[in-house]
């Protein structure tokens, strides 16, 4: 059963993930060839105030 944890910024819609979920899924079924439903994404939203990039955290950064 592979199993992809990722770590991404907060503030993205229902859809984008969903999306994602489903790429990487499909990415993993296409590598490894496992079937999609032994698959497993988990997502981890942090606050940008939680992610730092140079010593700054990214709330603190534009953009």
């Amino acid at each position: 059963m592979p199993l992809v944890q990722m770590s991404i910024l907060e503030g993205r819609s229902p859809e984008v993930k969903k999306e994602l979920i489903r790429e990487v899924t499909d990415a993993v079924v296409r590598t490894l060839g496992a079937k999609p439903e032994a698959v497993r994404v988990l997502l981890y939203e942090m606050p940008k105030e939680h992610w730092g990039v140079g010593g700054v955290s990214r709330a603190e950064q534009p953009g």
